[in-house]
């Protein structure tokens, strides 16, 4: 096995240690079976499988010689990432959707190869699943090596602290895009990259890949260099358009895709929703020792995929023509994509608190989500999380491992009303997590960055001044229902009203359904929106079928 870049010590989260489940070795009775399903080619030394950039790649299965798969630095520095031998295959998660492929492979010496087209693989896949099984296994375990060792030529280079370098690592940590972040605060690289770049501070934070230098660029900018995106036909006609790539969303899309639906998913930042950025939800279903909300919805994105869904990410659904069937959903980009049916689970949007300074400090100290990037920004230093639900609970406990203390804040008595009781035990046991009753920040202190607040205690008027590395805001969210554009009945707060009884997901707009966070009378529960998402299919096959009467 060769990789770029070892780690210095053994880390047990490595796939490339877990050598036998990332590139596994097929039996010869399962590579006869694979065989079945392509055709056998014999490649020259040097010939190449495929390169980075390319769409729509091919699966190989390695018959003789051997395959090397290949990562470009942003220097454009050729390293041998693995050598495939005879048994062993190509690929990764890029070969269930039309993303670009992240790698180059090429042959070692004369190579005998079984090549299988993008159709016979879904094919082979359902039809084969104890090879199904290793391959997808194999393929999740490749994509967190390369999060982990940074491969595929993509480097963030920006101060650590700003709001965009924070924004733009977000979106592609939460996209499961592997790349290498080089803080220009306190990295010894830093100067050569920009050097090389001709990059100057005012130009920050900069994406470095296919060895252009993109300035500060949009969600959708870096969704289109990157190979996020894909082309929509304004012509076709899909039988759902899932709008919102959260839990219930996600759920929606599996349980369509795989009853034979034809499926598609717009996303306007990452898989996940607001789930998507919990450290870690314990009490899923499952998942004993828990799964930080990335993972879920990683795995349930692929899971979707597998079964033919179509997912467009950094894409804002902001209008639907309710008028005419099929429905219209217009696109931030201006582009149309066409369903039969609609579900809606666009979820909600977090609410902000009303003090000055607080815009400009946004992504600069004060934050949404509680995940290792935010941890990492306020270790050591004093952590501030207002809220009381699960997800204020879950982020104290997180932030606790690495910060240096970490203050609670509520408006009300206290937790009980509001969080589940296994996160209220573990913050009464920490030492290092201190909950303010009554209490409400009223002044936020910083230039560039958050550096102190005051909250006060709203019984006895006691003011108290605390230096801060984070503020993490977690009091609720507002549903994302502006699009809708009076298509549908909502209620007062905006969220969708929907029927009852087989009805339950049916909103006053036949053929547009409503599931997870953005419907009225909802549970804002992970499990609960998946439950709802997964329930709704029913409901749109019994539309789509009347529609043929």
């Amino acid at each position: 096995m060769e990789h770029d870049s070892q780690p210095q010590r053994l880390d047990p989260s490595d796939p490339y240690l877990r050598e036998a489940q990332t590139f596994p070795s097929l039996s010869d009775e399962m590579a006869a079976r694979v065989a079945a399903f392509g055709t056998e080619e014999v490649l020259d030394d040097g010939t190449l499988l495929f390169r980075r950039g390319d769409r729509s790649v091919d699966f190989f299965l390695c018959l003789g010689g051997g395959i090397e798969i290949l990562d470009v630095d942003v220097k454009g520095q050729e390293t041998v990432v693995h050598t495939h031998v005879p048994r062993q295959f190509t690929g990764e998660l890029d070969l269930f959707n039309d993303r670009t492929i992240l790698v180059t492979a090429r042959a070692k010496g004369t190579t005998r190869v079984v090549r299988v087209g993008r159709v016979e693989f879904r094919r082979m896949m359902a039809a084969e699943p104890d090879i199904g099984e290793i391959i997808m296994r194999a393929f999740i375990l490749r994509r967190v090596g390369m999060l982990i060792h940074g491969t595929a030529g993509v480097a963030l280079v920006g101060p650590g602290h700003a709001s965009d370098t924070v924004r733009i690592e977000n979106f592609l940590s939460r996209n499961a895009l592997p790349h290498r972040r080089i803080d220009t605060e306190t990295d010894a690289d830093a100067a050569g990259f920009m050097e090389c770049f001709a990059l100057r501070d005012g130009d920050l934070p900069v994406v470095v890949a296919e060895g252009r230098a993109l300035r500060n660029p949009s969600n959708a900018q870096l969704a289109d260099t990157l190979g996020l995106a894909s082309a929509v036909d304004p012509d076709h006609v899909h039988d759902v358009v899932v709008v919102g790539a959260g839990p219930a969303g996600l759920a929606s899309a599996v349980y369509a895709a795989s009853e034979g639906l034809d499926t598609i998913v717009i996303e306007s930042v990452a898989p996940g929703g607001q789930a998507g950025t919990s450290s870690k939800i314990e009490n899923y279903l499952g998942f004993p020792t828990g799964i930080s909300g990335q993972a879920l919805a990683g795995r349930a994105q692929v899971q979707a995929q597998k079964f033919g869904a179509r997912l467009l990410v950094s894409r804002s659904a902001v209008g639907i023509d309710c008028d005419n069937q099929p429905y219209a959903i217009l696109l931030d980009d201006g582009a149309t994509v066409r369903a039969r049916a609609v579900v809606v689970a666009t979820g909600a949007r977090y609410r902000k608190l009303d003090l000055p300074l607080y815009a400009e400090l946004e992504g600069n100290g004060i934050y949404y989500a509680a995940t290792a990037m935010e941890a990492g920004l306020c270790a050591n230093q004093t952590a501030v999380v207002i809220g009381g639900g699960n997800s204020a609970g879950q982020a104290a406990i997180y932030l606790s491992r690495t910060a240096g203390h970490v203050h609670m804040l509520v408006r009300g008595a206290g937790l009980a009303a509001t969080m589940s009781r296994y996160l209220i035990e573990r913050i009464e046991a920490s030492e290092r997590i201190t909950l303010h009753p009554y209490t409400e920040v009223t002044a936020l202190e910083g230039d560039k960055h958050l550096k102190a607040l005051s909250w006060t205690d709203r019984k006895s008027g006691a003011a108290q001044r605390h230096d801060v590395g984070a503020l993490f805001v977690m009091i609720g969210a507002q549903p994302n229902t502006d699009w809708l554009d009076g298509c549908v009945d909502l209620d007062q707060a905006g969220f969708v009203k929907t029927g009852s009884g087989e009805t339950f997901f049916c909103s006053s707009a036949h053929g547009v359904f409503a599931v997870g966070d953005v419907r009225a009378g909802s549970v804002k529960r992970v499990a609960s929106g998946v439950g709802e998402g997964s329930v709704v299919v029913s409901a749109i096959h019994r539309y789509l079928e009347s529609l043929e009467q």
